[in-house]
């Protein structure tokens, strides 16, 4: 980890612009990490580590607040993250491009045999929901609501038109416009991908035989975008349009979330509480069983889930282990102020601990804790 390949260094190019917009909005004031490993950031020779990661764009808000505090807290430390999505992030850890990456969902057991850095250890960082945004001209405070089903519908290219029967239906009372439907979705291979697909697989037995779940799918219908925030600015420019982002992507936009039925028959649409809710109703994950979709409960928003820190269990550079388990400690206890600031939820006691426990299984090159 010590030299920088091209690969490594373009990494580093497009991380740097994040850094330096995040710091400059942070405030300059700083506090001492309750992390007992943080001390260790800086090896015993006094090299000052780089971790460079790549990889979801789902964290990339989180992410470029959290790092932003903790290299004022840490100034030892430098912290690059490049949002190239979850498919790309997976690639480029694979490929030892980088000291960490995030994805969405998990890597597979093929993904995790063909990384070159040896056993994957895979730590839960993000909790966030998806929300369905669009783009029409109502009235103030009306706001369309739609079921997964007519959701898929519309995703398989079977709804065209927003004055469909099927919307009407679940929107008496809202003048929809005849206007064609237009259909955006990610263009990159990306895990927000995989948590949408996922819940349409859950709750429409067409989209599951038709589509499927998956980070990449053949889309029947629609346009592509790149990264959530390609989803939006998308969706944002062009009328009549539909498309679905982690929630945070949509601060600063005037972009509305359509309210989803729930499995309990409740309307809801993505906040704190909401995916909070539907987070209690399955309080252990593993890297093997982590989805969250169509959770039971009145207040649980359909569409949410985990996001995970890609890490090698065995480091080959002791200085860099210790700084990289170390931010990811404090990212996943104290860092979580971030998180509730960006519009993620805050990771339940009971996940923190679970972070917590897969970080001490990170060992150095002689075998001493990461």
């Amino acid at each position: 980890m010590s030299g920088q390949s091209p690969a490594r260094s373009a990494i580093w190019a497009a991380a740097a612009a994040i850094i330096v917009l995040a710091l400059g909005a942070c405030s300059s004031s700083t506090s001492t990490s309750t992390s007992a490993s943080a001390v260790a950031s800086i090896g015993p020779t006094g090299h000052k580590p780089t971790l460079a990661g790549a990889g979801s764009t789902f964290d990339e808000p989180f992410f470029a607040a959290a790092f932003a505090k903790y290299q004022q807290q840490h100034p030892g430390v430098t912290i690059g993250y490049s949002a190239v999505g979850s498919s790309a992030g997976i690639a480029a850890f694979s490929a030892r491009q980088v000291d960490f990456g995030a994805s969405d969902v998990p890597m597979t057991a093929s993904e995790q045999a063909a990384a070159k850095g040896g056993p994957v250890t895979q730590v839960p960082v993000a909790l966030g929901g998806e929300g369905i945004v669009y783009n029409l001209s109502l009235p103030t405070g009306a706001r369309v609501h739609l079921t997964g089903p007519v959701l898929a519908a519309i995703y398989l290219g079977q709804i065209t038109h927003w004055n469909d029967p099927a919307l009407t239906a679940l929107n008496p009372g809202l003048s929809l416009p005849a206007a064609t439907i237009n259909v955006v979705h990610r263009s990159d291979g990306s895990g927000t991908t995989y948590i949408f697909s996922n819940y349409l697989s859950s709750v429409d037995p067409a989209w599951a035989a038709k589509v499927g779940t998956g980070k990449t799918l053949n889309w029947p219908a629609g346009e592509g975008a790149e990264g959530n925030g390609g989803v939006a600015t998308a969706v944002d420019r062009t009328p009549y349009s539909i498309g679905y982002i982690e929630q945070a992507y949509s601060m600063g936009l005037t972009l509305p979330f359509a309210a989803l039925r729930n499995q309990a028959g409740t309307y809801v649409t993505p906040s704190a509480q909401t995916v909070a809710a539907a987070a209690a109703q399955k309080p252990a994950i593993t890297p093997a069983d982590y989805s969250n979709g169509n959770q039971p409960g009145a207040a649980s928003y359909p569409i949410s889930g985990y996001s995970w820190a890609l890490v090698y269990t065995h480091q080959s550079n002791q200085a860099t282990g210790q700084a990289l388990v170390a931010m990811l400690d404090w990212l996943t206890h104290d860092g979580q102020a971030s998180a509730a600031a960006n519009g993620y939820v805050p990771l339940p006691s009971g996940i923190q601990q679970l972070a917590h426990t897969m970080l001490q299984q990170i060992t150095g090159p002689n075998g001493n804790s990461g």
